[in-house]
């Protein structure tokens, strides 16, 4: 392999390193918050890295930032292990009964118990718009991107969830 074909071998791998070590922890961030197991979600961002190394080829800027692009991808590898984990569940025969492992803060530590309980009663959707838009900081812009969805209907979406969240904190305060 002449020189110039093993730099341009070795350029691509080194700038994804560089992006995968720059937005680990916001990948990881946006997939506990999706899925509200920890443990879930570091197997998920492993295998979301796994697909973006593959796929960092088709990776372009110009469409869009490093990490809007693989929080994509990390959404498609959480959505792919939901529907995965729905067809076992389906083939085990087991519709009503979830066991849960003993308590965890799946949300992070340091949050109040009314606020980690609000959080748990949402739906995943509201959890997904306001792990990208508020936790991670992305713009709106990018956030609908990543949703596959319209800016207008990604703002509405987290106006709702942020109000279900105040009126759920509220609730579980005033009781």
């Amino acid at each position: 392999m002449s020189p110039r074909r093993r730099i341009a071998a070795v350029r691509p791998n080194a700038e994804f390193a560089e992006a995968a070590e720059r937005h680990l922890d916001d990948v990881l961030a946006f997939l506990v918050y999706l899925t509200g197991d920890r443990n879930v979600a570091e197997d998920l961002t492993a295998e979301t890295f796994a697909r973006a190394l593959e796929r960092w080829r088709r990776f372009d800027p110009r469409r869009g930032s490093a990490r809007t692009w693989l929080c994509q991808l990390a959404r498609s590898t959480a959505l792919d292990h939901f529907r995965s984990e729905e067809r076992r569940r389906r083939r085990e025969g087991r519709y009503s009964l979830e066991v849960r492992e003993p308590f965890e803060a799946p949300f992070g530590d340091g949050l109040s118990p009314e606020l980690e309980g609000a959080l748990a009663r949402l739906s995943a959707a509201e959890r997904e718009v306001l792990a990208l838009r508020v936790v991670l900081e992305l713009d709106g812009e990018s956030v609908a991107r990543v949703l596959g969805i319209s800016a207008t209907a990604c703002s509405t979406r987290l106006s709702r969830a942020l109000q279900k969240l105040e009126k759920e904190v509220s609730a579980g305060v005033a009781a």
